[in-house]
């Protein structure tokens, strides 16, 4: 059985255990990190010398990194599957919404969440959650406007892989407490997410 090593609100964790209830996988769930045991522990480390949630052990096998992870899955478990096309152009669709989920949102977030609804140092520095909060608005108008020209999901009419990641930011920026502009397309997006169990067990579930 697959075992995740990270505590359930972890945006990164949550990926993972969205991704395992697509697939139908059992797992066991260990928490660590802030608030649980320090991933800074030499049995953490032994496993992911990062330091960074999730850790994932299949077999003999551990992974880091979310995306990897959620990709590893649907490739084991599912290769079949539509939400993580064979086709390299409609493969490359969806993993540049993972990419652009974790590296163009990863910073504003720490501004706009972090700092901005956490009050988390050093993040929340005014300046830095200003510019996290410009920059999370900018970031989500792009997705509204790619969401309102191009279907349902992030790559097309259908789920994909690259709605995880995306789904996790998604479900952040309804929770960020400043006046943020409307995006009735991504309002949209999130509601049909949420029609999947998967994301109502593991993302919308009332931890920002």
């Amino acid at each position: 059985m697959i075992r995740i090593l990270g505590r359930a609100n972890s945006f990164n964790v949550r990926k993972v255990l969205w991704a395992c209830a697509e697939l139908g996988l059992e797992f066991t769930r260990e928490d660590w990190g802030r608030g649980f045991r320090p991933t800074s522990d030499p049995e953490f480390l032994k496993l992911n010398p990062i330091g960074l949630v999730p850790a994932v052990i299949d077999g003999d096998l551990v992974l880091r990194e979310s995306n990897a992870i959620v990709r590893y899955l649907f490739n084991k478990y599912r290769p079949d599957s539509p939400a993580y096309p064979k086709e390299p152009a409609a493969r490359a669709a969806a993993e540049q919404w993972m990419d652009w989920a974790n590296y163009e949102t990863s910073i504003s977030l720490r501004g706009a969440f972090l700092g901005g609804v956490l009050n988390e140092p050093p993040w929340n520095h005014p300046w830095f959650v200003e510019r996290g909060r410009q920059q999370i608005a900018k970031e989500v108008g792009q997705l509204e406007e790619h969401l309102s020209r191009n279907g349902r999901y992030v790559a097309g009419d259908a789920f994909t892989v690259g709605d995880i990641p995306v789904g996790l930011v998604v479900n952040r920026w309804f929770h960020l407490n400043f006046e943020r502009p409307a995006t009735p397309a991504v309002a949209q997006y999130y509601e049909r997410l949420s029609e999947r169990p998967g994301y109502r067990a593991h993302v919308r579930n009332g931890f920002p």
